[in-house]
């Protein structure tokens, strides 16, 4: 594999800053309130990183691009951050966007952590050219995750759902990499256990028509694969609102209900919608610290993706202080990484079927809005 080289400066002990970029989608299409809070958690991590003297007395300075959702726009940002010389990359929510950016940085060379995408093909094929589950210490890999892969959290929901007793699942879909791979993941999980998955087109359904779909195939659950707040927020109205279907549970797995803009629009109607999110029953000690800074930076309770977005720079600022900013060596470093983190301690190793660097064990639970208090997260199940 040839190794571009680290550009000019890189290694500079002229106390010039140690750059990172940061993708985040803080535009429309994009998911903005997930960006804001992915976000707020980089910039709280760099500030701390900052005041105890920066890395190796070099301020971290985070360059920030937004995404707004767009693949193309993502791989061009970071051919941009690449130019300017940036050590590394970091963030980005949308599964589909990460995975094109990360494509591009394994081409450029450029160590990405991904801080929030759980798409399992993250790249086309394993970044440091074998899969990381067979890779020998010291083999590069540009690119590594905090968040779990699709198909562990995914398969968490299915078992959730059939815990529950719903194995008759309707899934109102987009056209979508993503919303696919999700599709398939429940189907496969499902089916040997009884269960089957019938999908609802949404680029052809009306959210009355999904009802009448709902009755047709006499489904008890229908989960949401579909963008926020259009189409997820009429559909969960029209099913609310009809006689017909006003007790099926209505799911969202993806974690749109996480947002504060879910409940807002929704009110009652957003709660007992149940979602996966990435966070433990007790935070760790940083944890907790954490989340009192950040609930004096953002209006309203962190997500999970504000603790993602602290944690990645908690790794990054880790790597840059033991192994200096060249690209080649963080990109060797993945496996040596042992960071306590704001959700517990964060190493990454390699996993069967996943190409990147990935820390095997992220917390996860499965979560819904309290109807009787529609601002308190009720804890489903945890994994």
């Amino acid at each position: 594999m040839t190794t571009p080289p680290s550009p000019p400066g890189a290694e500079s002990t002229d106390g010039s800053a140690v750059r990172i970029g940061a993708l985040v989608p803080l535009t429309r299409p994009g998911w903005t309130e997930a960006g804001r809070h992915l976000l707020a958690g980089l910039e709280l991590a760099v500030r701390e990183v900052n005041d105890a003297g920066g890395i190796a007395g070099r301020p971290l300075e985070l360059v920030v691009r937004d995404t707004a959702a767009d693949p193309q726009r993502a791989a061009a940002a970071v051919e941009e951050l690449a130019d300017l010389g940036v050590a590394a990359l970091a963030g980005e929510y949308h599964s589909v966007v990460a995975r094109a950016a990360a494509g591009r940085a394994e081409a450029l060379g450029v160590p990405f952590l991904c801080s929030s995408a759980v798409l399992d093909a993250l790249t086309e094929q394993p970044t440091s050219g074998v899969s990381p589950a067979r890779a020998k210490p010291g083999t590069r890999g540009w690119v590594a995750r905090l968040p779990p892969p699709q198909s562990r959290g995914w398969q968490v929901y299915a078992d959730f759902l059939l815990d529950a007793g719903h194995s008759r699942i309707a899934v109102a879909a987009q056209p979508s990499v993503y919303w696919a791979s999700g599709t398939r993941i429940l189907r496969d999980h499902l089916a040997p256990r009884g269960g089957t998955v019938v999908e609802l087109d949404m680029s052809a359904l009306t959210p009355t028509a999904v009802c009448d779909e709902l009755v047709g195939h006499r489904a008890t659950a229908l989960l949401l694969l579909v963008g926020h707040p259009e189409p997820a927020v009429p559909i969960v109205k029209a099913v609310r609102s009809d006689q017909r279907t006003a007790e099926i549970l209505i799911g969202a797995p993806a974690g749109q209900p996480e947002f504060t803009e879910w409940a807002a629009l929704l009110g009652d109607d957003g709660a007992a919608v149940p979602f996966l999110r990435y966070l433990p029953e007790r935070l760790t000690p940083l944890g907790v610290r954490v989340e009192t800074a950040l609930r004096e930076q953002l209006p309203e309770a962190p997500s999970f993706v504000a603790f993602e977005g602290y944690d990645t720079i908690a790794v990054l600022a880790d790597v840059l202080r033991s192994h200096g900013a060249d690209r080649a060596r963080i990109a060797e470093s993945w496996p040596r990484v042992a960071v306590e983190g704001t959700r517990g301690r964060i190493q990454f190793s390699g996993t069967p079927g996943i190409s990147v660097w990935q820390w095997a064990r992220p917390p996860i639970q499965v979560v819904d809005r309290d109807p009787a208090e529609p601002d308190r997260f009720r804890i489903l199940r945890a994994d």
